[in-house]
């Protein structure tokens, strides 16, 4: 049996998208009502495929959280001129570097390596080369934010010295850098991180190093699930802070309300961000 709300929700995705997508140079033009500012720096590491999440998340974290010091988005050196003007545009807090530009001098050689073979070690530099200066956060293009972000601000005010993380809904880890079943506990989301401080990675980027084989598509989030609870992270509230997949198959976005605080739309349900993008 075809499960019409599935494939209906896929197709609404992709044409709210489409929309976005092609009136994205009116949408930039269109002012953000917000003056709250959030004592925070604001990193992303995205591309140009990515472009019409990136500016839907940007914009939505200004419109229901506050103006951060800045949000800087790290190119992975695809996006176009134009579309690093477009980015700027959004708000005078935005900036766009270049991935090259922006990368510590003292990485790695096998982070630089894993950074050259594949995407994921490009955002595992980007990572590790974000500098923190009081309460920092990195954010993926796909996560939307909603009203009850505001809870950001009084975690960006907060004296407590543990990172927070955001839980994944699955075990997405590369099992060849887990040596114990006990580090598979409480998996980590790569996807959004609120630094406290700059991490010590050397405990992950040790079995990195020591890897025999190719780094894979999830050795960058083992990499940071291993090396934040190594740094003693704590969870963020998975009520609030949402990543999970329960209503990928059905057509309404059962998470999005005015009471969380983002939602992570995965592939599995990238489609539903674009059920709740407001301009």
């Amino acid at each position: 049996m075809v499960n019409i709300g599935y494939h209906t929700a896929k197709i609404q995705g992709k044409f709210n998208r489409s929309l976005y997508k092609a009136a994205i140079s009116q949408i930039i033009n269109i002012p953000i009502k917000q003056t709250r500012q959030v004592p925070v720096s604001i990193y992303a590491l995205s591309c140009e495929r990515d472009l019409p999440e990136q500016v839907a998340s940007i914009r939505s974290f200004i419109r229901h959280v506050g103006i951060p010091e800045t949000f800087t988005v790290v190119s992975d050196g695809s996006y176009t001129d134009s579309s690093c003007n477009l980015l700027r545009r959004i708000h005078p807090c935005v900036q766009v570097i270049l991935l090259q530009n922006f990368l510590r001098t003292d990485l790695p050689q096998c982070v630089l390596d894993y950074a050259q073979l594949h995407p994921m070690g490009r955002k595992l530099s980007a990572l590790m080369s974000i500098p923190v200066n009081g309460t920092t956060i990195y954010t993926d293009s796909d996560i939307l934010f909603f009203p009850g972000g505001i809870d950001l601000i009084d975690l960006s005010k907060s004296d407590e010295k543990y990172s927070l993380y955001l839980p994944d809904c699955s075990m997405s880890l590369d099992e060849r850098i887990i040596y114990d079943e006990s580090e598979k506990s409480n998996p980590v989301n790569g996807g959004f991180i609120i630094f406290r401080h700059e991490f010590d990675w050397s405990f992950a980027i040790e079995r990195l190093a020591n890897l025999p084989e190719v780094p894979s598509y999830f050795t960058e989030q083992t990499i940071v699930h291993l090396t934040m609870h190594h740094n003693h992270g704590k969870p963020l509230c998975s009520n609030k802070y949402v990543l999970n997949v329960e209503d990928q198959f059905i057509y309404p976005d059962k998470s999005a309300s005015k009471n969380i605080a983002l939602r992570h739309y995965v592939s599995d349900v990238r489609h539903k961000l674009w059920f709740n993008v407001g301009i």
